[in-house]
């Protein structure tokens, strides 16, 4: 029972830090040397089809493959908690941003959800700028509290 306790703590502990991992990566690294692969993710003319933006999904998600793989063949080490708290971070990220946020697949255009407007509002306040230069927001689960400040509290 305590293994398993052991277990959900490390998945979760991976995806809170993932959070810190994606804003550092997102700020330094695709809006930094890889702007390339993440201007068309800007482009307000864009299509909401594939774009190299996409490429980073690939890459970030190799690693997490990996060590699901090395560790189930280890036994179900810590590798592999590892592993499942990274992939369960990509999925909520494909969740978040690429369905609700960007509207991939329509759905939940409408929300109430105070958490998810300022989410989303912050988003948008993101992609204002179409230039790697002078972002803001760069988080994905967690945004600046401004943004919650705007839904929270309405009565």
């Amino acid at each position: 029972m305590m293994q398993i306790l052991i277990n959900v703590l490390i998945v979760v502990a991976v995806i809170v830090l993932m959070e810190g991992f994606t804003w550092v990566v997102h700020k330094y690294v695709m809006h930094g040397f890889m702007w390339r692969w993440h201007a068309d993710h800007h482009d307000p003319k864009h299509a909401k089809t594939l774009e190299k933006n996409d490429y980073f999904f690939v890459v970030f998600a190799l690693p997490a493959i990996a060590l699901l793989y090395i560790g189930t063949v280890q036994g179900y080490t810590i590798t592999f908690y590892i592993g499942l708290g990274i992939a369960l971070y990509g999925m909520a990220y494909f969740f978040v941003h690429d369905i609700f946020i960007h509207q991939r697949i329509p759905l939940l255009k409408q929300t109430k959800n105070p958490y998810l407007k300022a989410i989303r509002r912050a988003h948008k306040q993101h992609h204002k700028h179409v230039t790697k230069y002078h972002g803001e927001c760069f988080g994905f689960l967690w945004v600046p509290v401004q943004y919650f400040k705007m839904y929270f509290n309405k009565k």
